[in-house]
């Protein structure tokens, strides 16, 4: 393959990989919310407060 065509291809790749990954997260930081929030371990304003702080915490590894 071609320098000029697979760089491009390579960063939309990236891209659509790093696009997925974020929706994904997005999906799962609700889902252990809820379950915090619906077993009463948490009250809803700290228990968002965690799941934005581990998922900062998980983009950094």
């Amino acid at each position: 393959m071609e320098p000029t065509i697979a760089f491009p291809l390579l960063v939309g790749l990236v891209a659509v990989a790093l696009f997925f990954d974020f929706l994904n997260g997005l999906h799962d930081a609700a889902n252990s919310i809820a379950t915090i929030v619906s077993t009463r371990v948490l009250r809803p304003h700290y228990a968002v407060f965690w799941a934005a702080f581990f998922n900062f915490i998980a983009f950094m590894f």
